[in-house]
């Protein structure tokens, strides 16, 4: 089981805007808060928001080597909906809105969202036991 990830983040009211909104819609609770930092928690795993004094210069780049994106699951498809229509509101972007829900392959339905710190989310639907997902998402 993952113990947490922490994402070091250039402007934290920003980054707990979106960050925050998401992680609740999920099911996630907020669990510490310091000047520079906030974490939520789900189970026995953490996220961390920190505005680190020891960060570098320079945007993320999801497509640079490192971190491309998180991947939560989300709960039925019906949920990843409401979510991905809620996320413009809370400063989150469509990735492949022309794509979506199918942007992963046909037998993977998600919603692909980018904040404005460059860092993306996927929110995976839950998959029927009948159903067949991509193999990369196993």
């Amino acid at each position: 089981m993952l113990h947490h990830v922490e994402l070091w983040v250039p402007d934290l009211t920003r980054a707990t805007r979106s960050w925050g909104w998401l992680l609740e819609g999920l099911g996630w609770r907020p669990y510490r808060s310091w000047e520079i930092g906030r974490s939520w928690r789900l189970d026995g795993t953490y996220l961390v928001l920190e505005q680190s004094p020891a960060m570098r210069a320079g945007p993320h780049d999801r497509l640079r080597p490192g971190l491309n994106h998180l991947a939560f699951h989300a709960g039925p498809a019906g949920r990843v909906d409401a979510l991905a229509a809620e996320a413009p509101d809370h400063g989150w972007t469509p990735l492949f809105p022309d794509r979506y829900p199918h942007a992963g392959g046909p037998g993977h339905y998600a919603a692909y969202l980018v904040d404005a710190d460059g860092f993306e989310a996927e929110l995976v639907a839950a998959v029927p036991e009948t159903g067949s997902d991509d193999p990369r998402h196993r």
